[in-house]
């Protein structure tokens, strides 16, 4: 199953949590599709749980940036991805418990600049062509601080995967505690050496170490347009966070 279709499924799936109740979600298998071993059983069990209790949230793309910054010896480099798929699921399991599911559209890279921006979605950087996607799906989050946690998993690029760890910040933004607010704000870093996902070209004059960033809004799930809306191409994917305790 390709990553695009994998998870328009998602989209199609938590749609159906939000209206159903377990029994009629069961009764029509929708998770079926996902248990072929692209994603570990228990992160979708996460996943589907926050749906069912309503903490459930989508990332505002508008509002949203994900993107990248790295130093040559000319100037420093930053490019924004426009097109990616995310969201936020509060959980009040564990506070070791986290997991997270992040898409983004590699040939959505904005840097300003055609020259840089055609450079870097050529076979020689991201490959866009051949690898159009950006996967990260977690397998741990600690909290750190009543506001911050690191947050591990696996990250995909160019057909390679590595393990990266992300240091966040989560927020309300409308004077609520985090698991009862309606609007949140996600922020995540991480530095990660872009050789190791095969681009290593003009190594004498880019730096090797690669700072990747998001700062995300997210609505409770309830909020946001439903259905039609989703299917047709609002951005979608999952962060699940426990709450702390």
């Amino acid at each position: 199953m390709d990553i695009n279709t994998f998870f328009k499924q998602i989209i199609l799936t938590l749609t159906l949590l939000s209206g159903l109740g377990l029994a009629q979600a069961e009764e029509v298998n929708v998770c079926e599709p996902f248990q072929d071993g692209v994603v570990n059983e228990s992160l979708l069990a996460t996943m589907l749980s926050a749906a069912e209790d309503g903490h459930l949230y989508r990332i505002q793309q508008a509002s949203s940036k994900v993107g990248f910054c790295v130093d040559s010896k000319l100037s420093r480099i930053e490019g924004d991805f426009n097109d990616f798929q995310g969201g936020i699921a509060l959980d009040t399991g564990d506070k070791t418990d986290g997991q997270t599911m992040v898409l983004i559209r590699a040939a959505s890279l904005d840097t300003k600049g055609a020259f840089i921006e055609n450079m870097l979605k050529s076979e020689s950087f991201f490959d866009v062509e051949n690898h159009p996607e950006i996967l990260f799906v977690s397998n741990g989050f600690r909290w750190t601080g009543a506001d911050t946690a690191v947050l591990k998993g696996k990250l995909t690029m160019r057909g390679i995967t590595k393990h990266v760890i992300f240091h966040v910040t989560l927020t309300a933004l409308d004077g609520k505690q985090v698991k009862v607010a309606e609007k949140i704000l996600v922020k995540a870093t991480t530095t990660i050496n872009r050789a190791d996902f095969g681009m290593d070209t003009l190594a004498s004059m880019v730096n090797n170490d690669v700072q990747l960033c998001m700062s995300v809004e997210a609505l409770k799930f309830e909020t946001v347009s439903s259905l039609d809306a989703t299917l047709a191409g609002q951005p979608f994917s999952l962060v699940a966070v426990p709450t702390p305790g």
